[in-house]
């Protein structure tokens, strides 16, 4: 089996580079071989854009390997040459596992980076990090959320479109091993880091929570003992940006050391609203961390860390993607605000008056009218209803580690996180009122993960236990054109309000788990690791849903507690609705070193996502009760390939994931809801490779991801319309991804080194919603970012770039209902914009 660290390691630091890592029972830590910390320079990324040897390379491993993403070293002078075993210097850590063993050597999918990575490819956000990581779409303002920090994440096609606290994200995201349950706390800056690891495929015997499409593991720096040091970067460029991070480590005495950090982010919209000018989709943030390390013996360890992030922007940066001119909504806002020729069939008006009719609105150029015309194109927003995006984050961990001996360690991660936002958008993007959206949630989680680690020679294991505890208060109200009510329709006629749909939800999470998993080496080239997981999640919801007529009236005050059926005005009886899902999951592996320089493996994970309560109701529901929907399941199976000879290093991955009983959303009139109604299977490609050829200064990076996704079966849900049929596409599933780093390191002299670099990733056609909808569907388009870098004795930089250099128009988001609303929404990304930075370490 490959070399590993152990997973109980001693640290004794040499410098930022060096590591050794010491343990009576590790061959490794015999060999006394130094580790590269994730300190890289550069990163595995997507491979399409090599050519010659790389491609003949991928195909002839591709056969019937495939492997994991990589993440590329600094290169060492002890440089390995060609079809030798790399210098150990070279080696990248990663802990994927929860124990640091070599990214070449450990059978799973994993894109790797490092904080000055992430920097050199303008990677400044967790949604920025599908630029370069095979088969992950990472986007923002979640749809109906409208707040631009509420993320939507899928991985090899597996993910959550709805942002709704009552749907579980299918991607985890980690902070120090916490994980970050709400959609808004997912989109994090990239301040204070040190590495973030990206896991494709089920995860579940090595976490505390249980995830079905993969994670995103975020790792901060820890404080250093016995050093006083700074770093910081200031950061100008258009649209009035203005950003600056400053980072302090400091020591206290030999045993305690502390780190402060902080930074901010001002940029002005890049869509302006005709109606008042106000910018949407721009940026201002402020992020406050700290943390605090005490080693009072070389056994023991405990680390606390607090994080806080808040925003207050002016609202996502949606436009008008179109109108069904044939929807009832579209035609009942037309009619009242004086379109010529638009008609409806609704009371008061009665067949002969020239209004009366089947709903339709005329296509012609008159701003009374919901059609096509209201487009003002691509970067120009025709709404005018409030618009808001806020949101204020923090957290709170506690972290201890203690050697009981050389091969058991224990370890206990506590934590506590608030996530308070709230996102206002109008849904039609015209001065007419089809429809808008206000959203707000306050949720509390605390989490309990316990570890026990083995590490015994030929044997590593981990047990864990893990309790995840959940609450949330969620406010949604929508003011709408509906229902098709005598007294809505006479109110809208006389130039008054419309109704308001007013959701109020109260939702518990409880969680706990145990998880295990081992590997065994059964001899020094082969190793056998199997995992077990059981899960039981307690989903609780409590609503209070009704529609208020007229819209202008207030909250009720207090909240009304009868359902209609008792008399009252509620949609749904508001009294706890109780789930409980549990599953038995697990994973099993073989890794077969064939080589020194070529790793492989076969593996296989099962994963679930619990199920819970729809939350939306415009109408009562069947009995006057909560819809709810049941867990889905993935079972991936994968084969994987890791080379490495002298400069060159090429991973690879292969898979099939069947994904059962999907959460799929259908329609009930105008309210989404999710009905587990679908299978499909998804198979895929990857791979990712670097490039440094020895003492040259030149560097590339590249890699691709291929998808091929199909819809097997959809089943019909009495009383909704479905949204997506066998044939159609997965959303968030483009079929390719590719991207690409080229740069070169010339070394002008005296500490000066010059790094022009040129940045591109290509995405094949993508679906942002389930179904066909060809207003929001963005065809395939490539974006690259140009730098030039100045770095002077590795303590001051200079650096400016171009991002989105050729200026490309692309959407990243969007959001339809044409049915009976008739409304399509989109965001497109920035438009080209220059930088200049400059940043010092002390």
């Amino acid at each position: 089996m490959p070399v590993r660290p152990p997973s109980i390691p001693k640290k004794v630091v040499i410098d930022d580079k060096h590591t050794f890592l010491q343990s009576t029972t590790s061959r490794f830590e015999r060999e006394i071989q130094p580790l590269q910390r994730i300190t890289m320079m550069g990163t595995w990324t997507k491979i399409d854009f090599l050519s010659g040897a790389a491609m003949l390379a991928l195909s002839a491993a591709a056969a019937g390997f495939a492997g994991p993403a990589m993440a590329q070293g600094v290169e060492s002078e002890g440089e390995a040459r060609a079809g030798a075993a790399p210098a150990p210097e070279a080696m990248i850590v990663v802990t994927a596992r929860r124990r640091e063993e070599s990214l070449q050597e450990a059978p799973v999918a994993i894109s790797a980076f490092s904080a000055e990575t992430l920097q050199d490819r303008q990677i400044q956000q967790t949604s920025d990090l599908e630029r370069i990581t095979p088969s992950l779409q990472f986007k923002p303002a979640g749809q109906l959320s409208g707040n631009s920090a509420s993320s939507v994440v899928f991985i090899r096609g597996v993910g959550q479109l709805d942002p709704t606290a009552a749907v579980d994200p299918g991607v985890g995201i980690y902070i120090d091993e916490v994980y970050v349950g709400r959609a808004v706390g997912g989109t994090i800056d990239f301040g204070d880091i040190e590495s973030v690891e990206v896991l494709r495929g089920p995860q579940g015997t090595l976490f505390g929570r249980n995830t079905i499409g993969g994670a995103i593991l975020v790792k901060t720096r820890e404080p250093r003992f016995n050093e006083l040091s700074a770093r910081g970067r200031f950061r100008i460029g258009e649209y009035n940006l203005a950003e600056g991070f400053a980072a302090f480590n400091l020591p206290i005495s030999d045993t305690v050391a502390a780190r402060v950090s902080g930074g901010f982010r001002q940029r002005d919209g890049y869509v302006i609203r005709a109606f008042d000018g106000l910018d949407l989709g721009n940026e201002d943030s402020v992020t406050v961390n700290g943390a605090l390390r005490f080693e009072p013996t070389p056994d023991f360890e405990l680390q606390l860390r607090a994080d806080y992030t808040k925003r207050d922007e002016n609202g996502a940066p949606f436009v008008f993607a179109g109108i069904n001119e044939k929807a009832p909504v579209a035609a009942i806002v037309s009619v009242a605000a004086g379109c010529p020729g638009a008609t409806i069939p609704f009371a008061p008006l009665q067949p002969g008056d020239p209004r009366f009719g089947a709903p339709n609105v005329p296509l012609i150029d008159d701003a009374r009218c919901a059609n096509d015309f209201q487009n003002r194109g691509n970067f120009i927003n025709g709404g005018t209803a409030d618009v808001l995006s806020t949101s204020e984050v923090w957290g709170v961990s506690g972290t201890a580690t203690l050697n009981v001996s050389d091969s058991v360690l224990l370890k206990s991660i506590t934590a506590y996180r608030s996530t308070q936002s709230r996102g206002i958008r109008d849904a039609d993007n015209t001065p007419l009122l089809l429809i808008t959206t206000d959203v707000a949630g306050d949720s509390k989680q605390f989490s309990q993960e316990l570890q026990v680690q083995y590490d015994g020679g030929p044997l590593n294991a981990i047990l864990g236990a893990y309790y995840f505890d959940e609450d949330t208060f969620e406010r949604a109200t929508v003011p709408l054109s509906f229902p098709p009510t005598e007294p809505v329709i006479t109110s809208l006629l006389n130039g008054g309000p419309g109704s308001r749909d007013l959701q109020l939800s109260d939702l518990e999470t409880r969680s706990w788990a145990v998880f295990g998993e081992a590997s065994y080496e059964i001899t020094d080239a082969l190793e056998l690791s199997g995992g077990l997981r059981y899960t039981e999640d307690r989903k609780t919801f409590r609503g209070t849903v009704l529609n208020l007529f007229p819209a202008t009236l207030p909250d009720p005050d207090p909240l009304p507690d009868t359902a209609i059926p008792d008399g009252g005005p509620l949609f749904i009886y508001p009294t706890p609705n109780q789930e409980t899902f549990n599953a038995l999951t697990g994973s099993a592996s073989l890794a077969y070193k064939v080589a020194p320089w070529l790793n492989t493996y076969l593996s296989y994970a099962r994963s679930f996502k619990s199920g819970g309560f729809n939350t939306r109701y415009n109408a009562p529901p069947p009995g006057f009760e909560p819809v709810p929907f049941d867990e889905e399941t993935v079972d991936s199976y994968e084969i994987g390939a890791k080379i490495e000879v002298g400069d060159f290093r090429l991973n690879m991955a292969a898979f099939q994931a069947d994904y059962g009983n999907i959460q799929l959303v259908f329609r009930q009139g105008v309210v989404p809801l999710l009905f587990n109604a679908g299978e499909a299977r998804i198979r895929g490609f990857e791979a990712e490779a670097s490039y440094r050829p020895f003492e040259s200064g030149v560097f590339i990076d590249a890699g691709i991801s291929i998808l091929d996704d199909e819809i097997l079966s959809i089943t019909e849900v009495p009383g909704a319309t479905a949204t997506v049929q066998p044939g159609d596409e997965l959303p968030l599933t483009p079929s390719f991804q590719g991207n690409v780093a080229i740069g070169y390191d010339i070394e002008i002299g005296n500490g000066f080194v010059l790094t022009p670099q040129f940045d591109g990733s290509y995405t094949s056609d993508v679906v942002f919603i389930t179904g066909s909808v060809p207003e929001i569907e963005q065809e395939g388009y490539f974006v690259a970012n140009a730098s030039v870098r100045l770095k002077i004795n590795d303590r001051f930089g200079l650096q400016a770039g171009v991002i989105n250099l050729f200026d490309k128009e692309y959407m990243i988001q969007g959001n339809a209902s044409l049915g009976t609303l008739g409304y399509a929404e989109k965001i497109y990304a920035r438009p080209q914009n220059w930088y200049l930075q400059v940043s010092a370490e002390f």
